[in-house]
């Protein structure tokens, strides 16, 4: 049996998980729902939400994780009691990591498209709409994205992912700060920091706190297992609630920073905050073209978006790339190619779904970005982190007891008694509430 790899340090660890929860969800989504869901209210509820359900699930998922030293596809499996059933949440954890790649490629093919652009100087036609109903473009930046990662992913785990993903995440954060405090000193700064900042708490409704969750998972790719094949490539000398802190630190570090480099822009070139998922390339080219120096500030800009993006498909394509090489038996390589060309010709049905294979599968306008993000974001990422709950909190999965155990073995923070509650009782019935909610309010038709 192939020996199972094993990260080189903590820190690549913590920039690994970290890379993975940052990405798309932090400097593409977050901004514009925060827009739309009213600037400091949503921010409040989401913090909230990431303190109380995404700390614990997160710190659940590493643990399982690391406890059966498998891929996500076997993990429940390998950990549940005999004659259970859990098993198949381990191929849900593989359809969710799929169904998000589906579109989280085509994204980021988007970015570096902007990028490439903003490096050359050619932004006069630079437009979103055009942009997403040109076929050649889509294909050609989706096959860029998909053959990056898996090139990068058929070296060794340390070789490649590790190395790559270590310098992309501290390029990131330099990136990021430089940007900030550019926009920072903006002349209408203030009022961009106003509204993202100071919660308006007549603006916070059921729609909010369904959109703060549902975006907390997201970000931190909690419930499919995309985090647990971290956790079973690092070794016991950490606790593991410590470790999820420091995920969420710098990932929610990353989106407040996202938000103070695109909300006093706007507010300072009265360009529209709640403008959706265009938000980070209209807005933005419409930003960097009054700006001194605009081409350099947007190349910078789309460069950090990049590193963001990429670092999240690395993650989340290793994560299939470990479920398929387990299921069967393929090498590193190989599975690259397979799992490549797999994942390219599925999100085809993004890259195209705005031109050729238009195709509406809720409210008018939607495509089929819209039904990914709806099976991933809505369903397999709060269900997948109400089972896990589950699962690591009864006696019916791991159970508390086997779960404490391995969260606690190492140095750091730990999970305490006073947190079962929290764990076994608030986390999954708070959930399961906001989940029925947006389902029942969601935009069908």
């Amino acid at each position: 049996m192939e020996k199972r790899e094993r990260l080189g340090s903590r820190f690549g660890f913590i920039m690994l998980s970290a890379g993975c929860a940052i990405g798309c969800g932090n400097v593409w989504k977050f901004p514009w729902m925060c827009g739309q869901y009213g600037g400091g209210s949503f921010m409040l509820v989401y913090i909230l939400c990431l303190l109380l359900l995404g700390l614990p699930v997160l710190t659940m998922e590493f643990s399982v994780g690391r406890a059966a030293q498998t891929s996500p596809v076997n993990m429940y499996r390998k950990l549940q009691k005999e004659g259970g059933k859990w098993g198949i949440l381990g191929y849900i954890c593989l359809i969710g990591n799929i169904a998000l790649m589906a579109f989280y490629t085509v994204v980021c093919g988007w970015i570096i498209y902007y990028f490439v652009k903003f490096a050359t100087g050619d932004t006069e036609q630079l437009g979103f709409v055009p942009m997403i109903t040109d076929p050649t473009v889509n294909v050609t930046y989706l096959f860029v994205t998909v053959a990056l990662a898996f090139i990068i992913l058929s070296f060794n785990l340390q070789n490649g992912l590790e190395r790559v993903t270590k310098f992309m995440m501290t390029a990131l954060m330099v990136l990021l700060i430089i940007l900030a405090v550019r926009s920072l000193l903006l002349s209408g700064a203030s009022d961009g920091l106003k509204f993202y900042l100071i919660p308006d708490f007549k603006k916070i409704n059921g729609s909010v706190i369904v959109a703060a969750m549902n975006q907390a998972f997201f970000t931190l790719s909690v419930g499919m297992g995309s985090m647990a094949i971290f956790g079973s490539y690092i070794d016991k000398d950490r606790r593991m609630a410590g470790e999820a802190a420091n995920v969420i630190v710098l990932d929610t570090f990353v989106a407040v920073i996202t938000g103070l480099i695109i909300f006093p822009a706007c507010f300072s070139y009265k360009v529209e905050v709640n403008a959706g998922p265009s938000l980070l390339f209209d807005t933005m080219v419409t930003v960097f073209s009054n700006m001194e120096g605009g081409r350099w500030w947007g190349t910078l800009f789309f460069l950090f978006m990049i590193f963001a993006a990429m670092s999240t498909i690395l993650g989340v394509c290793e994560a299939i790339l470990a479920m398929i090489r387990e299921l069967t038996g393929l090498n590193r390589p190989k599975g690259c190619i397979i799992c490549g060309i797999a994942i390219f010709l599925l999100a085809l049905t993004t890259a195209l779904g705005y031109s050729v294979l238009d195709f509406q599968p809720f409210a008018e306008g939607t495509a089929w970005l819209d039904l990914w993000d709806f099976i991933v974001s809505t369903n397999i990422l709060p269900l997948g982190s109400f089972f896990l709950s589950i699962f690591c909190c009864y006696k019916i999965g791991w159970g508390w007891d086997n779960f404490t155990k391995e969260a606690n073995t190492g140095r750091g923070l730990s999970v305490t008694q006073w947190m079962k509650p929290v764990f076994r009782f608030v986390v999954p019935i708070a959930i399961i509430i906001i989940y029925v909610y947006g389902m029942v309010n969601f935009s069908w038709k």
